[in-house]
Formats: C-alpha cells, structure tokens, sequence
C-alpha cells in the first residue's frame, strides 16, 4: 500500500529518505487512519519515525513517553537539527527553557514534546497539556509497562490514568522486547478497546552472533576488540569495577576506553556518554545502567564479560550494535558463576514469586541460546514465536559444535512432562527423571510413574541443560506468565513418538574446547576500507561539527550517509540531495561544507 501522499513529501523533504521501510509503512498508515497501535520492530527498526513522520502530517502536539534525560536531548536535537520544532520537559531544563517551552505549547508551534512518566504524572502537568489539547500520545520503551516485561517500572503503570487526563488521545506504544505476555498486558493497561498490533519481526540479520563458554581469560576479549580497533563499541560487565578494570587493561593495550557505571558522578558519566556519541573509535566499558535509549547507530560491536539477567536483556544490548543496518558483531561470555550469580539475585529478589518465576523462565531461555546445538539466530526467534531457516550467520552456524543423537534423553524428558499431564516447570520435571522424591513428586505420585529415575545416569545440570536445549530447539514450550508449565509442540511429539530424532550438544561448560579466532564479520562497510581517505575526512569534519554543536555525531549524518558520499563522490548540490539521510535543511546546512572536503580529499 502506498504511502499518504503528504507523507511522502515530508518523509524526503524533511527527513531526507526516499521509502519508508517495510515495517513502518502499515504502521505510520494505521497512525494517519486515527487508530491506537501497538508496534513491535527491531531495535534500528526505525520505531521513532513511526511517530515522528505522522506528527508532522497530523499537525496538532504529540506528547512522546521517553525514559531517559539523554535519550531525550539527543531525539530533539536530531529534530531541531532537521527544522522540526521539538523540546523537552526535564530535570535538566532551566526555568527560561520551561517557560519558552510552554510558550511554544499554548501557541501551536511546538510539533513533539518529549517527557519522562515521571514528569507527565507531576505537577498537574497533564492537566495543563489537556487544556491545550495533545493529538497523539507516543509511548517508547512500552514493554516498561508490563509487569512481565524485563525491565518493568512503576511510573510507566500509571501511564494508562494519564492518557486518560490527557483527554484519551490516539495512542502508539513502541518496542522491540516484548513476548506474548508482555504484549497482553501493555494492551490491558494502556488501551481500553483493542489497539492494531504489528509485529514485524525480531530478527537483525546484520548481526553476528556468538556466545563462548569463559576459558580463555582476558586474552579472548582483547584480541575481539584488537581486531576492531578504530570502531565504536560496547563491552558490558556484570560489576563497576569490572567496568573500571576492563577500560583500564583497554587502554594499556592501546585502545580508547572509558567507563560508565551508576557509581561515576553526573558530570564524569555526561563527559564519557558525549564522547562515546561524537566521536568514533570509542569503546565504551559499561554496566547495563548504559544503554537504554542510546541512539549511536555505528555501533559496530556488543560484548558482554559474563552473562546478562535475561534473553530479552541479552538481545536488547546486542541490539545497541549495528543500527544502522549495516554488519556488526556480538561476542558474549558465560561461566557457571554467572548463572549461579543471577539465579540468587533472582531468588534475594523482593519481587513476587510469579515475577521471580517469570525471571528464572528468561534466564533459562538465555542458556538455551548459550547451550543451542543448532544455528543461534533460529533459537534466539524460536524464543519470541518465529521460526527461520539456518542464518550461516553465527558462530554455530560458522564453526559447529560437538553433538550427540540426544533422541533418548529428548524422550526421557517429554514423557516426564506429559505423563505429569503438562502442568509442571523445569524443576519438577528434572526431579522426576533424576528420580529425586522431593515433597511435590511424592504428593502428586510422580514418584510412581515409569519415568521416575529413567535418568539416573546424568547430573542434575546435564539434565537441566538438554531440558533447556529441547525448549530451545522448539520441542517444548513454556507458559511465561503463570507457572512456567511446559507443554509439548507440534515438533515434541513428533520426537516423542520416535518419527524425528534430534542432536544435543554436549555440555560446553564441562569441557575446554580449543580456542577459536574470533575475526571480525564486518572487515569493510560497503566494500569500503575502513581507512578510505574519503571516509576518514568526512568523519573527522562530522566529529568537529558535532563537538562545536555538543550534539551526537549521528545527528549531523549516520555513517550510512558518509558511506553513501564516498560512494557516490557527489560535486554537485543536487547529487547530494538525492543521498540517503540528507533533507533540504541538511542540504542547507552541511552541502557546501560536504562538498568542500570531498573536493580536498579527491584532489
């Protein structure tokens, strides 16, 4: 279906691009219709635009839920830089720049207003936006609202009896995380009839996945980064001081490193994150208090020292790398620590019981990917209810693994689970086949079925490993939001009544495989040589600009835009136009300036 024809026209004048792309074309058509949308894409989907372009076309205020101060000053920068009149209500305002805002408010002028939940819900706030009336309500990050969402916060559940105040708006909730359960709970608490629902997929085919059992000390990590010296990346640690001890070693090997964690002071960790976004070559050495709403899009590598809490924690930060759809790569390192360490942060944890089962659930899914015997990336989406061909883009994928003909145990294990009639989690069913009679397999007789202690000859831990490998090879699944009962697929019983067998992989934590060189999946963007002189030039203009600017060096042009100009070697104002990324604003802006390094670096 076409775009609206004003659409289009704003969507290349102001915006600079020539289509939208396929997940946000029945997005942004279903937004102009006037109806409430729920919208799951990909981190680097283009989530914003789905918003953006039709506040534009609607006219009017779009009020946008944003969680994070940062996140906000980079969003309306972005847009003030494209001649889209966008401010901000935050801590961080003084009393003049809250006043000019209001202004702009009761006049008309101001097109997107960024707000925090927490700010929206104080002050009478809401109650002074209704009067002067706000046409769409934007929620980022929604699946914040759910309590079975991996990072539920409380000031996101009010914002249902906000909209409400607000006059009930038309409404878009955004995210790129968010399953079957969270996505039945946003829609319970943010809409009362039900909202059009797009979900347009999980997968980031640009991404390189790759997950390592801990055996090869610090040295694996470094050679990762060595080999991607001069690109932007992220490294995650599970401590503070990790983050210090990581930046530190970094930097002895040559590489700008800086840390962030929640421990830094306000102005250390503003210096770090500002440097991060306008220049490049740096790696960023963080605890998850960086991220959300970071909106660098080279980010050309994720890692992770040890294993994050959840799989839609994992594939969140994962997805911080590569927004701008060109290839970047992953590399996560897991240990038995690690799980030990985040199944007692979940057990000390004061959330309820069915959100601590709900977490044991996720971080089961995530050593599923760990453990997977077959391509990742058909893991990683059997998680979120899609099915893919093998990706040849993985580690596994790329390199194998050892397996074995696990049919017998994969049996073992679906009997168990149907023969306690589908109702049990992980736990009860491990007991029954190691033949454990705890209090729960006695009470319900489980200890007298044929499957009782059929597995005696393995460990607790293997056992739990294949149960989770089976879940990840789409045999079984798990009912998130109640109990964690498993029931048996379609592909389970085939298994189950011997008419498909299935290969497990052997216990990768039990053994030290031969280390592997992890060498970069994305040598050259665009057949460009990273060291193009060209691409050098316009970086090191777009990284003078943005400093002279204080602004993200995405805001003056994403890397798919320089690329673009190396490419294409514009000398004309008018072949510039017809690049990615550059409007008439941009074109006004930057074209001379552009045109005079590609002259200089040419000649």
């Amino acid at each position: 279906m076409p775009l609206d024809a004003s659409a289009e026209t704003l969507l290349s004048r102001v915006f600079g691009f020539k289509a939208l792309r396929d997940g946000q074309v029945p997005i942004v058509d279903a937004v102009l219709s006037g109806a409430d949308v729920l919208a799951i894409l990909p981190t680097g989907g283009g989530k914003s635009l789905c918003y953006q372009l039709p506040a534009l076309v609607k006219g009017g205020l779009t009020v946008v839920v944003s969680p994070l101060i940062a996140l906000m000053r980079d969003q309306v920068s972005a847009l003030t830089d494209l001649g889209i009149p966008a401010g901000a209500l935050n801590s961080m305002n003084d009393a003049q720049e809250t006043r000019r805002i209001w202004d702009e408010i009761a006049e008309g002028r101001l097109r997107l207003l960024y707000v925090s939940p927490e700010r929206l819900a104080l002050n009478g706030t809401a109650d002074r936006l209704a009067r002067h009336g706000v046409s769409l309500l934007a929620i980022d990050e929604a699946h914040c609202v759910s309590q079975w969402g991996h990072d539920f916060r409380p000031e996101y559940a009010q914002l249902g009896e906000i909209r409400r105040r607000l006059g009930q708006p038309q409404a878009i909730a955004l995210t790129a995380t968010a399953d079957k359960a969270t996505r039945a709970d946003i829609i319970e608490r943010l809409f009362d009839a039900p909202p059009e629902v797009f979900v347009h997929g999980f997968d980031r085919p640009n991404l390189f996945l790759a997950m390592r059992p801990k055996s090869g000390g610090r040295r694996e990590l470094i050679d990762f980064i060595e080999a991607r010296k001069g690109q932007s990346g992220i490294v995650y640690c599970a401590s503070r001081k990790d983050t210090e001890t990581w930046a530190a070693l970094l930097e002895r090997q040559g590489i700008r490193a800086l840390a962030y964690h929640a421990g830094l002071d306000m102005e250390t960790r503003r210096q770090n994150q500002d440097a991060f976004l306008q220049e490049d070559g740096i790696v960023m050495v963080a605890t998850v208090a960086f991220g959300m709403g970071i909106d660098k899009p080279d980010v050309r590598f994720v890692a992770h020292t040890a294993l994050p809490k959840s799989i839609e924690a994992y594939y969140q930060e994962i997805g911080r790398a590569g927004r701008d759809g060109l290839p970047a790569d992953t590399l996560t390192f897991y240990g038995l620590d690690d799980i030990r360490l985040r199944r007692l942060q979940i057990e000390e944890s004061d959330a309820p019981d069915e959100v601590k089962r709900a977490e044991v659930q996720r971080l089961n899914a995530l050593l599923a990917l760990a453990e997977a015997p077959r391509c990742r990336r058909q893991t990683l989406l059997q998680y979120f209810g899609e099915q893919t061909e093998p990706c040849g883009h993985c580690d596994l994928c790329r390199d194998g693994v050892s397996t074995f003909d696990g049919t017998v145990e994969a049996q073992k294990l679906l009997s168990a689970i149907v023969r306690t009639g589908e109702r049990f989690g992980g736990e009860h069913i491990v007991a029954i086949v190691l033949g454990e009679t705890s209090e729960q397999v006695t009470r319900f007789g489980h200890d007298k079925l044929k499957t009782f202690g059929c597995g005696a000859d393995r460990t607790k831990a293997e056992w739990r490993s294949l149960l989770r490998q089976i879940a990840g090879a789409g045999l079984i699944e798990q009912d998130i939001a109640s109990y964690g009962q498993l029931y048996l697929t379609d592909a389970g019983w085939e298994v189950l009544k011997g008419r498909r067998r299935i290969e497990l992989r052997v216990d990768t934590l039990g053994s030290k495989g031969k280390r592997k060189q992890l060498a970069s999946a994305a040598p050259a963007l665009a057949g460009l040589s990273a060291d193009d002189p060209l691409l050098a030039a316009l970086k090191a203009w777009r990284t003078q600009v943005a400093k002279s600017q204080e602004v993200p060096a995405y805001v003056v042009f994403p890397d798919r835009t320089l690329i673009e100009i190396v490419a294409a070697r514009p000398h004309t104002l008018s072949a510039l136009a017809n690049l990615h990324g550059i409007g008439s604003r941009k074109l006004d802006r930057y074209g001379e300036a552009v045109l005079s390094v590609v002259r200089s670096a040419s000649g």
